[in-house]
């Protein structure tokens, strides 16, 4: 049970706001000493400043150097004002010259230094990166906790900061106040203590011979050099300094990310079985033993080119997309002309991130109206000269900026999700002069990033008996009221042919909660097709069906989701909240189940409404 959600708001805000505890006379803490970035010495009690900020980071956590930029414009601004900032490193494989390459990298202007047997780490209590703390002039704290209020939980962030706690805090330490909110929780990766080397027993559970070949089978698809995932999983080292928080994540189920309950259609898909988890368990339990290097197998060769052979066609960028180095994460639009002479059937789809360290994923569809092209050209023309994110495309937050046609739909692309052909006979239709549109989801890693995604597209080769397209289920309703908490939509849909299904791709906005497609075939019991029981924006997947599915003429497909319209809501991106209506813009909500489809029938004689239709 996730016991926060049954705590009254008032003790679920308690878990994030600590109480103001560091009183004005508080002791100073502990002497200690740390090395900087050019092997030079430096003591806290030699520092002469009206205040001390002192911030703990990691060269890989994306929370740590999402925050550089802030951090570098703090130390700036109060530089002239007797304020002392200073980058805290608590990494024992951690090297001078890695921090460094770090501070010209991500042009961090204060000081870096090492914490290698964690000195100022047990002197300050430090828990996470990154983690605040202001030392008055006696070295006293005066402020604990996060740089501001922008994230609900580790790498989970809101849609708007609304209070700057560090700013704050600091402004009233040196206007000689007391500090308003002196304590605060903070989110970032955690500080494990350093490895030890491990007696091994006989029965004992070790990297090279049982935890690596767990992380290559399902963790290193993306938490390799240079992949999406924000550290690597592909040495002891690796491994040992982010053990507990792995295994965390992965008995919490959020890694692998694989959002849909498990059922007897999708299979298990991303997920990690729990002999996989209990290895991971054993392991750091008994210490985290290395073992012998020479148990390990063989480094797994992830495919380098297209893995379906070179594409019919290949669609690139026109240019670089260029993603600024902090703020939310960005969604932006970019249209690939295809410039077909004739109309042409699609039987697979790869897309080949420039940039995989910043593509989180990618959502496409067709357009033959030219609307995308139109918004395109609109928003190039209103780009600015000094905008942090440019490039080709246009920004948006939600979607394509318009609703596009459930048929034109193709689905989605994630790290770990590899093309799969339609079979013979079958494909989906790719008008002559029509545009492929891309939603791209980009992280921001605190610095300037360039991506130019390409994308590959592979052409059935016979004839086609039946047309793949998306049909959508839609949860409809007008009004989410606000402060709902617990809004309910369910709207049924009647087969009128039989259609075979291949794929679901679910889709709601930032107030999504849960969502659900069931089917009942005719004289049978009603079913589950797809679940998700904790719906996340951030990890929408294209779900492909073990097996094709028959369903027949006659199906009831009836979609259920839940939405949170209130304050308790840490995605909401209105506060107060507002009533939310049904649509396409930043500030509305949607509620789909696509079906990839095959079928002989036009796409406006297959699904109809069944019952009563809106839910207000």
């Amino acid at each position: 049970m996730n016991l926060v959600r049954v705590l009254p708001a008032a003790l679920a805000a308690l878990l994030l706001v600590l109480p103001n505890t560091i009183a004005a006379d508080a002791k100073p803490v502990a002497e200690f000493a740390l090395t900087d970035s050019a092997g030079k010495s430096w003591k806290l009690r030699e520092q002469k400043n009206k205040a001390t900020v002192v911030v703990f980071l990691d060269t890989v956590c994306p929370m740590s150097n999402g925050y550089l930029p802030a951090l570098a414009d703090l130390s700036k601004k109060f530089a002239e004002k007797g304020v002392g900032v200073v980058g805290v490193f608590p990494d024992s494989d951690a090297t001078a010259k890695q921090l460094a390459d770090h501070a010209k990298e991500y042009k961090i202007p204060f000081p870096l230094l090492l914490d290698e047997t964690h000195a100022a780490v047990k002197a300050l209590g430090a828990k996470n990166t990154p983690e605040a703390f202001i030392l008055d002039e006696t070295f006293a704290i005066r402020y604990r906790g996060r740089i501001d209020d922008g994230f609900s939980g580790r790498l989970k962030a809101k849609p708007v900061v609304t209070r700057q706690d560090l700013l704050i805090a600091l402004d009233e330490v040196l206007a000689g106040k007391a500090v308003s909110v002196a304590g605060t929780k903070a989110f970032g990766c955690p500080i494990g203590e350093p490895a030890k080397k491990a007696a091994i027993a006989e029965s004992a559970v070790t990297f090279h011979k049982d935890v690596l070949p767990v992380l290559q089978k399902h963790c290193q698809t993306c938490h390799r050099p240079g992949q999406v995932g924000p550290f690597a999983l592909t040495n002891y080292k690796q491994a040992s300094k982010w053990a507990d928080s792995c295994l965390e994540e992965v008995k919490a189920k959020k890694m692998p990310p694989w959002k849909a309950e498990k059922n007897d259609l999708l299979g298990a898909g991303r997920s990690m079985p729990e002999e996989a988890i209990r290895v991971l368990e054993k392991w750091v339990e008994q210490g985290m033993p290395e073992g012998d290097a020479k148990d390990a197998p063989p480094p797994v060769k992830f495919p380098d080119g297209w893995t379906l052979g070179e594409p019919d066609l290949i669609l690139e960028a026109p240019e670089e997309t260029i993603v600024g180095a902090n703020g939310r994460d960005l969604f932006r639009v970019v249209v690939f002309p295809t410039s077909l002479p004739e109309d042409r059937y699609i039987a697979a789809m790869e897309v080949k991130p420039g940039n995989p360290r910043i593509v989180h994923h990618t959502l496409q569809m067709i357009d033959t109206s030219g609307t995308a092209r139109r918004l395109q050209a609109d928003g190039q023309k209103k780009a600015k000269a000094d905008d942090a994110d440019h490039g080709p495309g246009y920004s948006v937050n939600m979607g394509w900026g318009f609703l596009p046609s459930p048929g034109n739909m193709l689905g989605g692309w994630a790290p770990g999700l590899l093309p799969k052909r339609l079979p013979e006979g079958i494909g989906q239709t790719l008008p002559k002069g029509a545009d492929l549109c891309v939603q791209f989801h980009y992280h921001r890693t605190g610095k300037e990033e360039k991506d130019r995604t390409k994308i590959g597209i592979y052409f059935a080769k016979g004839p086609i008996a039946e047309k793949y397209r998306s049909i959508a289920a839609t949860g409809l309703f007008t009004t989410i009221p606000a402060g709902n908490k617990a809004f309910q939509v369910e709207t049924s849909w009647k087969l009128l042919d039989e259609v075979t299904v291949y794929r679901l791709v679910p889709h709601m906005h930032l107030l999504g909660k849960d969502i659900e497609l069931r089917a009942t075939f005719p004289g049978e019991k009603e079913r589950v097709l797809i679940r998700i029981p904790e719906w996340d924006y951030n990890w929408q997947e294209q779900y492909e069906l073990k097996e094709p599915l028959k369903v027949p003429k006659g199906t009831i497909l009836k979609v259920h989701a839940t939405f949170d319209n209130s304050g308790d809501n840490p995605n909401n991106p209105t506060s107060p909240p507002k009533a939310v209506r049904f649509g396409e813009q930043t500030t509305d909500e949607m509620c789909f189940v696509f079906l990839g489809i095959a079928s002989k029938s036009p796409i406006w004689r297959i699904l109809v409404p069944e019952g009563r239709l809106f839910k207000d």
